[in-house]
């Protein structure tokens, strides 16, 4: 695998699902290598398509994709193969068979680049159990490494599939709502090892995120969507409490958070939700 980082470029590309729901609408998004970006939106946005379609899951409608220059539907089955095994995504419901132990469904995510052999060889004995439990060491888990995954909550499961994620090094992270079932304090943890990924190893690092306060913490860049559509795309220092509250109109502006020692409850008392930005007293 290479180590380095794909830029990813999506032009003008729709999706429409076989009921006719159009999820995405003429969205075009360039994402440098080694960038991080935070996409935040209210339900039904178009987030977790946009999630899938980065991630090769679902073909655009119209439109176009390109990853680190390569098109990958115009790629033959072992080429798309080799591409995707760069690419690294963490749902929100991993999907781990819950018979499956923890050090198995980490190590899952060298299968791209294992040979058929030794991915048969490690549902049996772990090959690299000791990068499994690095990985989960950085979310607090590795005491986990050996349990059976139906022994865990689904905040765990959720940290389990970041770990999958990091012991993969893939070149692009795609994470559709990865901390969603975690506390404040776990949540922060979790998105500070993907951002690490970004930061260290230089991995392309797109986040959609319900909590709009670690979007803020911990993303240079914010990309916000309603309706399919792409609102704004600015860097977080010009995205202004105005812009946020106009996104989640349908939502009675209330701005999803993970704790709350980031609002101004002074303003909060006022029946209005503002985010402080990081470092503000």
């Amino acid at each position: 695998m290479s180590e380095l980082a794909h830029d990813v470029r999506l032009v003008s590309a729709s999706l429409v699902h076989p009921n006719g729901h159009r999820a995405l609408r003429a969205v075009s998004l360039a994402l440098g290598a080694g960038e991080r970006v935070a996409v935040i939106g209210p339900s039904g946005a178009g987030k977790t398509t946009l999630v899938r379609v980065l991630a090769t899951s679902l073909k655009p409608s119209g439109g176009g994709l390109a990853i680190g220059g390569v098109d990958p539907w115009q790629l033959g089955v072992a080429a798309l193969r080799r591409l995707r095994a760069t690419i690294g995504v963490v749902h929100q419901s991993p999907p781990i068979p819950p018979r499956l132990r923890v050090v198995t469904a980490v190590l899952a995510g060298r299968l791209g680049t294992w040979p058929a052999w030794r991915s048969l060889a490690s549902l049996f004995v772990p090959r690299d159990a000791a990068a499994a439990r690095t990985a989960l060491d950085r979310l607090d888990l590795g005491e986990r490494v050996f349990d059976r995954c139906d022994r865990l909550s689904g905040g765990q499961l959720q940290r389990v599939g970041i770990a999958r994620v990091l012991c993969q090094q893939a070149n692009v992270i795609l994470a559709d709502e990865p901390v969603s079932a975690l506390d404040p304090a776990l949540a922060d943890l979790s998105v500070g090892a993907l951002v690490a990924e970004n930061e260290t190893r230089g991995a392309t690092l797109v986040a959609s995120l319900h909590a709009v306060d670690l979007a803020l913490k911990w993303f240079p860049r914010i990309v916000g969507m309603k309706d399919g559509e792409i609102v704004f795309d600015r860097p977080t220092a010009a995205v202004t409490s105005a812009m946020l509250h106009e996104l989640y109109a349908t939502e009675g502006r209330v701005l999803p958070q993970q704790g709350v020692d980031v609002v101004d409850r002074s303003v909060r008392r006022a029946n209005v939700v503002v985010l402080k930005r990081p470092g503000c007293q």
